[in-house]
């Protein structure tokens, strides 16, 4: 299993906040999130939680090939849950959340499972991608934070716009109408996007956090197959390396308004031929 692993926080000597982990035949990928400037209500924190939630999930899939991905994901949210629900305030609005990517190669087929805004990346022998993201947030998120887009990056405005519009998106958090992500409740997991595609017509995998696809959704300066082009030459620490660089030089998000300068940014690549 010839992977490719990159992860570098928003800024040096900052806790990254995601998390990613291989096993053979399988990967996850985890983007953990918070409100920022609010208390979360667990002692851990975001970081502890998502690579915790990371690593049960990975052992499941792996210690159980036959299970569904969504119910090995249950079962990893409820090991959480135990872990720290008598030391920490699960049922606080902001408490620490993640998103979840996650592949498992059988014998035939890639099965997968997405929930929140990170992204799979599955590219066929005939050079052809497809995109498994969960729009969900998304889809909230633009009817909510146009008030926070019409403001300079970093300013005091900004950051007070930012944290209305992070206030009002905790509160559709796990809800019909709103979003779905991972947290302290395992029927999250049901609202994933599941499926499976046939192992041999594959020629890659990819998953990647939402700070790792902003030259194609956010900043638009690549497509699918530019980012895989340059995965191929550059590797995941150079596709992270160009983000950085765009995001440099556009440090007040006026030409791409953004809750941040930089974020977290996570790759997992793996070639499959």
């Amino acid at each position: 299993m010839n992977v490719a692993l990159a992860s570098l926080p928003a800024e040096p000597g900052q806790e990254n906040e995601d998390f990613a982990a291989v096993a053979p035949g399988a990967a996850v990928l985890l983007d953990g999130a918070g409100v920022a400037g609010a208390e979360t209500g667990c002692v851990h924190g975001v970081a502890w939680f998502s690579s915790t939630l990371g690593g049960l999930l990975l052992g499941s899939i792996t210690a159980h090939p036959a299970r569904p991905l969504a119910d090995c994901l249950a079962d990893s949210i409820r090991g959480v849950r135990s872990l720290h629900e008598d030391t920490c305030d699960l049922a606080y609005r902001a408490s620490p959340t993640s998103t979840v990517v996650a592949v498992r190669a059988g014998a035939d087929a890639l099965e997968y499972l997405v929930l929140g805004d990170s992204t799979l990346l599955l590219a066929n022998r005939e050079g052809e991608t497809t995109a498994v993201t969960d729009r969900r947030l998304d889809e909230v998120g633009k009817r909510l934070r146009g008030p926070v887009d019409a403001l300079p990056t970093g300013t005091p405005e900004h950051a007070a716009a930012l944290v209305e519009y992070r206030d009002a998106l905790t509160g559709l958090r796990n809800r019909p109408g709103g979003f779905w992500i991972a947290g302290p409740d395992p029927l999250a997991a049901e609202h994933a996007l599941a499926g499976a595609v046939p192992l041999g017509s594959l020629a890659s995998v990819t998953l990647l956090s939402d700070g790792a696809t902003r030259l194609v959704d956010k900043f638009a300066l690549a497509d699918w197959r530019g980012l895989l082009a340059l995965l191929g030459s550059t590797g995941p620490d150079g596709l992270v390396r160009r983000v950085r660089e765009v995001e440099g030089g556009d440090p007040d998000g006026r030409r791409w308004p953004r809750g941040k300068v930089h974020d977290d940014a996570t790759v997992v690549h793996w070639p499959l031929s």
